[in-house]
């Protein structure tokens, strides 16, 4: 019963006692009045300012693994609680609650969320929920849970070597062997410090000033690897996380992990509606931020890859060498892959989704086209392991053509 239900019990009982002189109905008409009292000042009282925050468990949850929210209560009110509960949504996962138990200002609790596929879930409509120990009142206050997510990264595979390792067919058939492009590009001028080698010296800007300037180089840009994950909706097939996108996806991030442990400096793409560029330098706080990208990522770009290729402004045309992760090569598609591997190095993993959707699948013709060019394709298939097909162990194309 509702505090203003025993209110009125109360009221109603004290009434009756008056009316025929009972006074045990009288002291339970009392009693009733008195813990509607208490219960409203205690929910004055408790009512206050209060923070939650949320964690995965474990800190960094990726997919297979089972997952829980961990949720941590702190209030300004000392007075206890009877149950605190944590109320919200997790994104697409819908609605979720969070018992917590605790003493005094504190409390925390955890949700098993079982195996959650790969994504960015945020945490929205969150509120804490606070009732009575007569259970006559709750008390709601609002939480601010903006900009909270929990992220469940994607289960990338180990790669010692890469299917494009073995280097690339030139148009006479011969091997030719992949060459890493490194260097410094001029970047300034600026004075010369005392011990600093002559060479580096800027004679025509030290013949102008009167004084030895010296070049200020950079570490050149082009030495970057892009990998570009196609987000085209039309390349999704079957359900996460046994979807080819999110095939795809551990694709992109394992190639993109092997090259930056190679001490290449990576550039991930991703062409969805958030048209997302993370540069990776390391396997560090960079890295880890690539993954969050990939956790996020969806399924949602605007135009198939070979618009996007076309672009004036292609980000991945940056670097040296492009990593192209697509479901998608039609004429189109492959036409604009020859014209950017004209430029620079370029190889391609064709995520075959209709194997995805458990359809039969049969040798597609851009794959097979742009292998017959020298551009390394590897294919990946429903059911195949990931790390065999991208290590090149697999015969990519001449296994399933």
């Amino acid at each position: 019963m509702s505090r203003a239900g025993v209110l009125l019990l109360g009221a109603a009982v004290t009434l009756a006692a008056l009316a025929f002189g009972s006074r045990p109905l009288g002291v339970v008409g009392v009693g009733l009045l008195a813990a509607a009292l208490v219960a409203r000042a205690w929910a004055g009282l408790v009512h206050g300012p209060a923070s939650v925050a949320f964690a995965a468990v474990p800190a960094t949850a990726t997919e297979g693994e089972r997952v829980r929210l961990r949720v941590e209560v702190e209030r300004a009110s000392r007075l206890p609680a009877a149950s605190i509960v944590v109320e919200g949504s997790l994104g697409r996962r819908g609605a979720f609650e969070c018992r917590a138990h605790g003493r005094g200002r504190r409390a925390s609790g955890t949700v098993d969320l079982g195996r959650p596929p790969r994504g960015r879930y945020p945490i929205g409509d969150a509120r804490l929920l606070l009732g009575d120990h007569l259970g006559l009142q709750s008390v709601e206050i609002p939480v601010d849970a903006a900009g909270e997510a929990l992220v469940v990264y994607p289960r990338l595979v180990e790669l010692e070597s890469l299917f494009s390792d073995a280097g690339r067919l030139g148009s006479d058939g011969r091997r030719l062997l992949l060459r890493r492009p490194a260097g410094f590009d001029f970047h300034s001028v600026r004075e010369y410090a005392q011990g600093e080698s002559l060479r580096r010296v800027h004679w025509p800007t030290t013949a102008r000033r009167g004084q030895l300037m010296v070049k200020e180089l950079e570490d050149m840009p082009r030495d970057a690897v892009a990998v570009v994950l196609d987000c085209d909706p039309a390349g999704a097939a079957g359900e996460p996380p046994d979807s080819s996108f999110d095939a795809a996806v551990r694709a992109a991030g394992s190639v993109l992990r092997a090259y930056v442990s190679r001490g290449r400096r990576g550039i991930l793409v991703t062409t969805g509606g958030a048209a997302v560029v993370q540069r990776v330098s390391s396997l560090d706080d960079d890295f880890a931020a690539a993954l969050g990208v990939l956790a996020a990522a969806e399924a949602d770009a605007a135009h198939g890859i070979g618009r996007w290729l076309r672009g004036a402004a292609v980000p991945a045309l940056e670097a040296s060498e492009l990593v192209l992760v697509t479901a998608d090569l039609d004429p189109a598609a492959a036409e604009a892959v020859l014209a950017v591997a004209a430029r620079r190095l370029s190889s391609v993993v064709w995520v075959d989704a209709p194997s995805f959707a458990g359809r039969s699948t049969r040798a597609a013709a851009g794959p097979l086209r742009l292998a017959s060019c020298g551009i390394p394709v590897a294919v990946v298939r429903h059911g195949d392991d990931l790390a065999a097909a991208l290590g090149g162990a697999s015969q990519g194309l001449a296994a399933h053509g």
